[in-house]
């Protein structure tokens, strides 16, 4: 509670810091046919976030009560670095756009920092077959490809006021959830740093969420984006891919390093795949060219509103979230039932609502 209350109020206040001093240099980003924002908004929040992390980091480490995790400096050290390099990345084309083929270059650098220091894939676990220990090689492979896939699905899903915070701040408290059970457990070690790292990322959007609702004062640009991105991949790394012990002898955790990261993360994810194969289809259009066919732009014309379409990308998650949580905290792993029923009701809600209020309008 220390570490995350520290982290959320650092970012707090570092975030209009970061918006005054993007006001006066004038790095803003203003409206156009792609964006929804309807004033120059300065994109620098991923400064202030990075400012949180580092706080929390410092707490952390003079605490002493997370010796085990700092007890080899490799680690943390090296998670330090990616993450700086990460955000400044981001930053960096926040204040002036860099080619697509450099950012990407610099995800692969921060991933590789983060793999290199030992927060990477060991493990990998098939459905269905065997578990594979990874070769050196293409466990930093996977780390890398890992890390650059959540940094964009991060990014892309950041398209509404409080979105992609949101979402990332859910995803994460339900990650440090699901870790601190495996910790008490006994299947993590006492030194890993997953669920750290999970509850550096919850203060960091909690932190910065008041700044970034709509009307959003400050975005989080993609210095903030990657940032989170790499916060999560290596949440997730450090907790699913560095054991090898089934939880509760149950199949569904045995295979819970490979499901839990898709289902917690299911909506950047899936918004991802659908930008990736829709611009693919599409003729003339790049794979990074940027449009205006995400879910949440979808949800728009359906006739949602920005808070309302935030609100329903945010229940979504807490409902993929439950469904992780439900088996894992009572030990039962039939979560299908009561999930289902949710399921539908909010799909009803997200499709119908906009209509149901459009006939009462009209009559």
């Amino acid at each position: 509670m220390i570490v995350g209350g520290v982290t959320a109020s650092v970012t707090a206040v570092a975030t209009p810091v970061a918006m005054r001093v993007a006001v006066r240099a004038g790095v803003l980003v203003a409206p156009d046919d792609r964006n929804v924002h309807s004033y120059p908004t300065p994109p620098l929040g991923g400064v202030a976030m990075f400012v949180g992390l580092l706080a929390g980091l410092l707490t952390a480490w003079a605490l002493g009560d997370f010796a085990a995790v700092f007890a080899a400096p490799t680690e943390m050290v090296g998670f330090l670095l990616a993450a700086t390099l990460m955000c400044g990345v981001g930053v960096l084309d926040d204040v002036r756009p860099v080619s697509a083929p450099a950012k990407v270059a610099g995800m692969v650098a921060g991933a590789s920092i983060l793999s290199l220091a030992g927060i990477s894939l060991l493990v990998l676990r098939i459905p269905f077959l065997d578990l594979v220990i990874l070769s050196p090689d293409l466990s930093a492979l996977l780390t890398v490809v890992w890390v650059v896939l959540i940094a964009n699905a991060v990014n892309l899903i950041d398209g509404l006021d409080g979105l992609a915070a949101g979402i990332v701040g859910i995803a994460a408290l339900t990650f440090f959830l699901y870790a601190l059970q495996l910790e008490e457990s006994g299947v993590l070690f006492d030194g890993n740093p997953g669920s750290l790292i999970a509850l550096l990322t919850v203060g960091v959007c909690v932190g910065f969420l008041p700044h970034n609702v709509h009307p959003a004062r400050i975005f989080m640009g993609d210095g903030g984006a990657l940032l989170l991105g790499l916060l999560m991949a290596a949440s997730t790394v450090a907790v699913g891919g560095r054991t090898d012990a089934p939880f509760s002898g149950q199949s569904f955790f045995f295979f819970a390093p490979i499901f839990i990261p898709i289902i917690v993360l299911g909506v950047p994810l899936l918004d991802m795949t659908f930008a990736i194969i829709r611009r693919i289809a599409t003729r003339g259009l790049k794979v990074t060219q940027a449009d205006k066919d995400h879910l949440h732009h979808r949800l728009m014309r359906l006739g949602h509103g920005h808070r309302r379409a935030v609100f329903i990308l945010w229940a979504w998650t807490a409902l993929l979230s439950g469904f992780v949580l439900w088996p894992t905290y009572t030990g039962e792993g039939d979560a299908l039932v009561p999930m289902g029923i949710a399921a539908v009701c909010l799909a009803l809600f997200t499709v119908l609502h906009p209509r149901f209020r459009t006939n009462e309008e009209t009559v």
